[in-house]
């Protein structure tokens, strides 16, 4: 049992090194976004970028865990116009690609504006919900 409990602990170790070696990746691509907040940040990057509106596009999502945080079991993205009161016309959809790694589909910004990406990160039965605003042309 101990060995077991261990040897989940170090998993967890590695998830979060690997994580950031990954944000630190990221935050170098062209077109990285970020937004940060409740002990982590979250890389961004959209496919194809910059963002801009009337065509779909995809984001790369590197989550990133601050110290004595853990990678999150899934996340869920999805954008508003807090001045318009309104969001997107598609919901995304997200893939994990590896510890603390996603990949979302089916994004699409419908007109100019500040939009908000909001993503939600499951924590063990615990939402963090970190924003991020962007002036799309």
């Amino acid at each position: 049992m101990i060995r077991a409990l261990a040897f989940a602990a170090l998993l967890l170790v590695v998830a979060a090194v690997q994580a950031t070696d990954d944000c630190a990746t990221r935050s170098k691509a062209p077109h990285a976004l970020r937004a940060s907040g409740d002990g982590y940040t979250v890389v961004f990057v959209p496919r194809p970028g910059p963002l801009a509106t009337g065509g779909h596009f995809a984001l790369d999502i590197a989550v990133c865990p601050g110290a004595g945080a853990t990678v999150p079991k899934s996340v869920q993205v999805d954008a508003d116009m807090p001045a318009h009161r309104h969001g997107m016309n598609y919901r995304a959809s997200v893939v994990a690609r590896g510890p603390g790694l996603y990949h979302a589909e089916g994004l699409m910004l419908h007109m100019p504006g500040r939009w908000r990406f909001i993503f939600d990160l499951d924590l063990d039965g615990r939402t963090a919900r970190l924003t991020q605003e962007v002036d799309v042309p």
